[in-house]
């Protein structure tokens, strides 16, 4: 036995000798190394898989070193950043080594409706007005629909003649504000002004 000594691997890749030999070792899927070890291998037997003799390149500052093909590269190390998707939009956390991953930038879209122009975000005003409008007409509707659920019954009451002063006061004043809804002109659906909603429901 030969304790202590580093030895060397012939031309298959095994142990001309027992003793200590240094090993380098790598994720097997990634290729990404994980660490140095010493490792005892008895003569004609070879090292651990995922493992080369081969000692990576010194740390360089946003890289890691990954084994491919045999050989070690310095690739980018991009992980935990966040970069956005030139199709949606949509944030994304690198989490593999190498390069950006394909369709993403590091610019941050501004509105919902940016689109990739190549180099920059540009806005699809067409497309945010369109939203708007559905969202101020969305919203109009619903205001309408809760002046008819309020006013329903103070409606019957006054029909009938059996509405007090209070209510009527009430239902005046929900009538105006439901004049006044219906007169919001949402076309430009920017900066609406609604009316403010009676004080007693």
């Amino acid at each position: 036995m030969a304790d202590g000594k580093e030895i060397t691997l012939d031309e298959n890749g095994l142990a001309q000798s027992s003793g200590i030999l240094t090993v380098y070792s790598f994720d097997p899927d990634t290729g990404l190394y994980s660490g140095s070890s010493q490792e005892f291998l008895t003569q004609g037997l070879g090292i651990p898989a995922h493992a080369t003799t081969q000692a990576p390149p010194a740390d360089v500052l946003g890289k890691v070193c990954m084994f491919y093909n045999g050989n070690w590269q310095q690739v980018a190390d991009h992980r935990g950043e966040t970069v956005y998707s030139t199709v949606t939009g949509e944030a994304v956390t690198v989490t593999m080594p190498g390069d950006y991953p394909p369709d993403t930038t590091l610019l941050q879209p501004s509105t919902a409706f940016d689109k990739w122009g190549g180099i920059r975000w540009v806005t699809d005003k067409e497309a945010a007005q369109q939203a708007a409008l559905s969202s101020a007409e969305a919203m109009k509707a619903a205001l309408i629909s809760e002046v008819g659920k309020i006013t329903q019954a103070w409606q019957t009451q006054l029909l009938l003649g059996i509405i007090t002063d209070r209510d009527k006061a009430s239902l005046t004043a929900w009538m105006l504000y439901l004049q006044a809804l219906q007169a919001v002109d949402i076309l430009t659906a920017t900066n609406i002004s609604w009316p403010q909603r009676p004080d007693n429901q």
